[in-house]
């Protein structure tokens, strides 16, 4: 007989209790707030089907992939889990052609969905800044292409297509009221902004505080890279105060746009992460830095925070990564990002997982610790409640 710390008789009031919380807080899973970049560039990672039930354990519900591997589109159908798929950067080329782009999308999204829940394409990775030229002049054919392939299937309302940049597209990033794009790609940036209006898709912006902090230690403030409140800077023009950094990166995109005519765009954080293990010259890259990182993130999220200029509008998040991958070219850094070994275990713990109670009390008490008060006394038991909630749950079974 299963060891069970509640009897099947305290269900209803545990589900009472839920709801008792869901509807005086309007409180929102972290799977609707927070998704999670789940890499592949190793050669030690466990199954796609292990990985489905790690992400169910989590609660996390929206997930990007850098390929279409097929063994992770058939595990992850009826998962529950929001998918998003890339085009490999070397594919591109290939699908500005209207037919392959339609074989494209045969293959690769139409025998899956709807069971796979997919919901995104992205066309690339940072292409806009990479040395290919040849490639950024077919990233926005290919996603025209893409795009007829998936209304000629009757798909374009469920599957939306943009692609990931780096904030190397920025010619001004500081402050965030200067934030503007670099003049020698407006002529390619003009033409993907005004596909991403017409199909009513988000700008993908991958950002990174960490790297900011690695370059200049000793100027930027270590808490406002981590999303601790303790540092901040107030935007001479508009008056806004920003908190930390990420949320100055993302609103110096906003700004840019709209220097360009597309202020009303949506912008998504597709990658965001810090390395927990790094060179002697990757200052910060660390176990502590990692999970004060990804900790306040999480907090964020689970806040439901927007920036300060779209302080109503919820700021979708992908953190990177699932896993560390050992296959990664380039520094230490690089092969370190995720919050699980490939095993399975944990890299550091930033409040997800099975925790026991006593687990997430010193948890949430140090998060309030580096975060002043980030968490009010409702939130704190909103929070350790939303953390050991499944777990007690999949124990009463």
């Amino acid at each position: 007989m299963p060891a069970s710390i509640f009897s099947r008789s305290r269900m209803i009031p545990i589900f009472l209790l839920f709801n008792l919380f869901y509807s005086e807080f309007g409180f929102l899973q972290l799977g609707s707030t927070l998704g999670i970049n789940y890499g592949q560039v190793a050669n030690n990672l466990p199954p796609p089907e292990q990985v489905v039930t790690l992400l169910n354990s989590l609660s996390i519900t929206k997930t990007r992939i850098y390929d279409t591997n097929p063994q992770v589109l058939t595990a992850f159908a009826n998962s529950g889990i929001d998918l998003v798929v890339t085009v490999p950067n070397e594919v591109v080329p290939q699908v500005t052609d209207p037919q392959q782009a339609l074989q494209w999308v045969m293959t690769n999204i139409k025998p899956y969905f709807p069971a796979t829940r997919i919901s995104g394409i992205a066309v690339g990775n940072e292409v806009f800044t990479s040395d290919d030229t040849a490639l950024a002049s077919n990233l926005v054919p290919a996603m025209h292409s893409l795009h007829a392939a998936l209304v000629q299937l009757g798909l374009d309302s469920y599957v939306h297509i943009s692609t990931a940049n780096s904030l190397g597209v920025l010619q001004n990033s500081y402050p965030p009221s200067f934030g503007s794009f670099r003049p020698e790609l407006a002529n390619l940036l003009l033409p993907f902004l005004q596909f991403l209006a017409e199909t009513n898709s988000p700008f993908w912006i991958n950002a990174y505080p960490y790297f900011a902090y690695k370059g200049d230690p000793d100027g930027v403030p270590l808490d406002y890279v981590l999303l601790n409140p303790n540092q901040g800077m107030v935007d001479p023009y508009t008056k806004l105060h920003y908190d930390n950094m990420l949320y100055a990166q993302v609103d110096a995109v906003i700004f840019a746009m709209s220097r360009m005519g597309y202020g009303g765009l949506e912008v998504r954080v597709s990658e965001t992460g810090w390395p927990s293990k790094g060179d002697p010259d990757e200052i910060g890259a660390n176990v502590e830095n990692a999970r004060a990182h990804n900790r306040n993130l999480l907090l964020r999220q689970m806040r439901n925070q927007g920036t300060p200029l779209r302080p109503d509008r919820r700021l979708e998040v992908y953190l990177f990564a699932l896993f560390n991958e050992d296959m990664k070219p380039g520094p230490t850094s690089e092969r370190n990002y995720g919050l699980y070994q490939p095993d399975g275990t944990m890299a550091y713990n930033v409040g997800l997982g099975k925790l026991t109670s006593a687990a997430s009390v010193n948890l949430i008490s140090s998060a309030t610790r580096e975060t002043g008060k980030e968490l009010g006394s409702s939130w704190y038991w909103i929070f350790l409640f939303s953390l050991t909630f499944p777990a007690l749950m999949r124990r009463a079974i």
